[in-house]
């Protein structure tokens, strides 16, 4: 990097902290992707990878100040001070912050801190947490959690905003001001999923002693179903729209936010049958959930709604094997005494 810079202008011209960041990131990246925990690192794109890291001592390497009660200042190596609107006390041990610019055209700066965990109560009160597409988190205690999303309007102004992006000129001055219009929309949509996220998980943080979350392997889930040339998939166009369902509920990022405020607290259960499961017969059966919303039991009678249902069984960490049995927390009790045997 040295050498570089002295036989480049315009890269001596960049600040080095930048610099060394980025290529720390990529050698981060690639030991990633040898290690099998991630995809092989892609090329920044203009317009969605657009940002910088600045690492270093405060005071020394960078400044942050307050100018007003919602304005603030941090001072950039190689910039100066750039104002910035103060959403939240920073605090002293803060080391690095990162900027970052949306596909919207909002500039962000965020400094790096680790917030301590949340207590819990101490009540010793467990909660289920049912994960779905209607209906984002249900609750063991009846409560129904919808992550908000683009009201009618704004989701009929997207479709068309994509509409006149398919009829524009690749690298006009149109095509960028539409993909400009669009990014905002889409951006209003993350900003209430990621704020309704955070709200939800900081609420069972508090309230709950023991969060019981389904195990659910989001990454297999959203697959396409697309297919290959010589077995093409079925059903694609409507596997594509509950892979942006999915998305759109947040479920991963519930999950995320609740281990990292209430770490040691968050616990996942097998997901298997939860939803065909009568939690107060303990009966199994896939006629038991009638529709989407309504379970009615085969066996008692037993009436809920089916994703509350299913929250429950998650909240007393019931499954079922493959042979039906209903497992405890315990494991399974039916099974014949076998006796030890010893060899030697």
């Amino acid at each position: 990097m040295t050498e570089a810079r002295k036989e480049f202008a315009w890269l001596a011209a960049g600040s080095q902290t930048v610099q060394q960041q980025a290529l720390r990131d990529f050698a981060q990246a690639m030991a990633n992707f040898f290690a099998g925990t991630h995809r092989r690192p892609t090329w920044r794109k203009a317009g969605v990878h657009e940002g910088f890291r600045i690492v270093g001592r405060l005071g020394n390497h960078w400044d942050v100040r307050r100018l007003s009660r919602k304005v603030g200042e941090v001072r950039v190596p190689k910039v100066g001070w750039v104002r910035f609107r103060w959403s939240r006390e920073i605090p002293g041990e803060a080391k690095s912050f990162r900027v970052k610019r949306d596909r919207a055209g909002r500039w962000h700066v965020a400094f790096a801190v680790l917030p301590p965990p949340i207590e819990g109560p101490g009540t010793g009160e467990v909660v289920g947490v049912d994960r779905g597409v209607i209906v984002s988190a249900a609750l063991s205690t009846g409560e129904l959690l919808s992550a908000p999303g683009l009201r009618e309007t704004e989701a009929k102004r997207v479709l068309r905003l994509r509409r006149r992006l398919a009829r524009a000129k690749p690298g006009s001055n149109r095509r960028k001001r539409i993909k400009t219009a669009i990014g905002r929309l889409k951006g209003r949509e993350t900003d209430r999923r990621r704020d309704w996220v955070e709200k939800t998980s900081t609420r069972l943080a508090r309230r709950f002693d023991l969060i019981r979350v389904e195990d659910l392997q989001i990454k297999d889930m959203v697959r396409s179903a697309r297919g290959t040339l010589a077995a093409p998939g079925r059903h694609v166009r409507a596997k594509a729209g509950l892979n942006r369902a999915i998305h759109a509920a947040g479920w991963g990022h519930l999950v995320t936010r609740l281990e990292q405020k209430a770490p040691g607290r968050v616990k996942k259960t097998v997901p298997a049958y939860t939803s065909q499961i009568c939690h107060a017969c303990g009966h199994c059966a896939a006629k038991n959930r009638e529709s989407q919303a309504v379970f009615r039991c085969r066996a008692c009678g037993h009436v809920d709604h089916a994703d509350v249902n299913a929250a429950k069984n998650i909240a007393a960490g019931r499954a079922v094997t493959a042979r039906g049995a209903l497992q405890p927390l315990g494991g399974a009790t039916n099974r014949e005494l076998q006796p030890a045997l010893s060899s030697g």
